[in-house]
């Protein structure tokens, strides 16, 4: 059985001018005892030299390429936190002009899973000026994500701290891992194991959760789940009621 996919697969959906995602096959997150599905996604950003903003790569194929290339030249790839840097090497093989910006953490992970990235820089430091604007979401002892904002668009670009994920065709005991983890459609919200891991650092993720508020997004994207378009309050309201309560 396989958690939902957006199809077509490997092929760019433009969300807003300058802004698209592709969706693609799904992977087996290890949780050591079991291994969960989950569907994948990347996001691009036209930048206004022209130069391409790729965010979370999934696995290239010939297709996304071509599409790609003919948006224009891959200037910047992202790995936005521990969990999210698997196709990083392949993308830039492919681009090797490109500049590599990783979160806290990923050389560290990468390193233990056998795969160099020692070439990238550290995320923290890049600047896109006022065309996305960015933020370490604080407080956990486990995952660092960077979160970004589109802002011509006015689009939060998420990766795991909203996950929404479609059970329908998963077996019941998939369905009860999401129970469990509190992130399944369409009561997406920061998966429980996540929540957890804030036990010690509420008062940054609340100053963090606060900064992304002030930025007023009207769509998010995230990477498991279907695309808020249009009511990101709401979402962000659902998903970060542990925050707020």
């Amino acid at each position: 059985m396989e958690v939902k996919k957006y199809s077509p697969l490997n092929s760019l959906k433009k969300i807003a001018d300058n802004l698209w995602i592709v969706d693609g096959e799904e992977v087996l997150m290890n949780f050591k005892l079991f291994k969960v599905p989950f569907s994948t996604r990347m996001t691009v950003i036209r930048l206004q030299n022209g130069g391409l903003w790729v965010h979370s790569p999934i696995k290239p194929s010939d297709n996304l390429l071509f599409e790609i290339k003919q948006l224009g030249e891959v200037k910047h790839l992202i790995a936005p936190n521990v969990l999210h840097y698997s196709y990083i090497n392949e993308w830039h093989e492919l681009f090797p002009e490109a500049e590599v910006w990783l979160a806290s953490g990923v050389q560290k992970r990468a390193r233990k899973s056998g795969m160099s990235l020692d070439y990238g820089h550290e995320l923290e430091k890049a600047n896109w000026n006022e065309e996305i604007l960015f933020t370490i979401f604080e407080g956990s002892f486990y995952v660092k994500e960077v979160v970004f904002f589109h802002t011509e668009s006015s689009t939060l670009i998420l990766t795991d701290l909203i996950e929404n994920i479609e059970v329908e065709n998963l077996s019941l005991f998939e369905k009860l891992l999401f129970k469990i983890g509190d992130n399944h459609y369409p009561n997406g919200k920061t998966p429980r194991d996540l929540r957890m891991s804030f036990l010690f650092g509420k008062k940054q993720a609340l100053r963090s959760y606060h900064k992304i508020k002030k930025w007023d997004p009207k769509n998010i994207i995230i990477s498991h789940g279907p695309c808020i378009i249009g009511q990101a309050k709401e979402m962000l309201n659902q998903a970060f009621f542990w925050l707020e309560k």
